[in-house]
C-alpha cells in the first residue's frame, strides 16, 4: 500500500471500512490529521486541512500515484498546518504525551513575557 507519513499527515491509498480496517486501492486517497494529537484544532482549521487536501489531490489528478507525489501532497500540507499554527488558527496541545515543537516553538508576545531573560555566560 502506498502511503506517505510526516508529522501530522498521514497520506493511505486506501479506505477504511466500517470495522476499521484500511483496505489498500488506487482510486482512494484516507488522510489522518495529526494522528498523535500534538495540537490543539477547531473544526474550521480542521475543514481548512481537508480542502487543501481536495486541491492538492486535484492538482494531481491524472498523475501517476506514486509514493513520490503522495509525499510531495503530505508535505504540502504539513507546511500549511505550520502557517496555520503561525496565524494562531491551531495551537499546540500542551497536554500531549509529547512536546517537540516540531513546528517551532510557540511564539509569546513580548508583553507577556514578565522577568524573564537569559542568563549571561
Amino acid at each position: 500500500m502506498l502511503k506517505c507519513t510526516t508529522r501530522h499527515i498521514h497520506i493511505f491509498a486506501g479506505e477504511v471500512t466500517a470495522d476499521n480496517r484500511l483496505v489498500p486501492r488506487d482510486d482512494v486517497l484516507t488522510l489522518d490529521v495529526d494522528p498523535d494529537n500534538e495540537l490543539v484544532w477547531n473544526d474550521a482549521a480542521l475543514q481548512k486541512v481537508y480542502a487543501r487536501f481536495e486541491e492538492l489531490v486535484e492538482e494531481y489528478r491524472g498523475r501517476d500515484l506514486t509514493e513520490y507525489n503522495l509525499r510531495r501532497i503530505g508535505s504540502e500540507l504539513e507546511h500549511f498546518i505550520r502557517s496555520l499554527l503561525r496565524q494562531g488558527e491551531i495551537a499546540y496541545n500542551l497536554q500531549g504525551r509529547t512536546l517537540n515543537y516540531s513546528l517551532g516553538f510557540p511564539q509569546i508576545p513580548a508583553e507577556k513575557v514578565v522577568d524573564q531573560y537569559i542568563p549571561k555566560r
